[in-house]
């Protein structure tokens, strides 16, 4: 299959909120949920608030049909009291999933394109997180290995 000749573009929201008062062992609970849920990214940064308190911004990238589940979720899962919500435009590479021989057997690499020239050529996550387990390798030396394939 031929990729395109542009990328994907498309139109999110960005729902983002800082909260200085919540309990940080829930955020890796609310990030599954959220991802579950259909958001597409889901991130924190590290900010300073109002009375010089260190906080957290959660920021969660979905697409527009899922606002009110995403709002609903951070006002009940989360501390906060509001959220700021923002249209983003996106544009993404166009991308194509193969496999590939390895010395470690078949691996799938996601290739990027722009313009119809492949410009990223990485290695899946879970297939080189498995072979580092099955082999007894560290996930850095299956990425390494990996990295000379073309």
């Amino acid at each position: 299959m031929e990729p395109e000749e542009e990328g994907e573009k498309e139109t999110l929201l960005l729902l983002e909120t800082n909260i200085d008062d919540m309990n940080p062992e829930i955020y890796s609970y609310v990030f599954e949920k959220f991802l579950e849920e259909g958001a597409r990214d889901v991130y924190l940064t590290p900010i300073m608030m109002k009375k010089n308190r260190p906080g957290t911004k959660l920021s969660v990238l979905a697409d527009k049909t899922l606002e009110e589940n995403m709002k609903k979720m951070i006002f009940l899962e989360t501390s906060t009291l509001g959220i700021r919500i923002t249209e983003i435009h996106r544009e993404a590479l166009t991308r194509e999933f193969v496999k590939r021989e390895t010395p470690f057997g078949m691996i799938t690499f996601k290739e990027g394109y722009y313009q119809g020239t492949r410009v990223t050529f990485t290695p899946e996550y879970e297939d080189c997180r498995r072979v580092a387990k099955e082999q007894g390798l560290s996930l850095r030396r299956v990425y390494e290995v990996l990295s000379k394939i073309d």
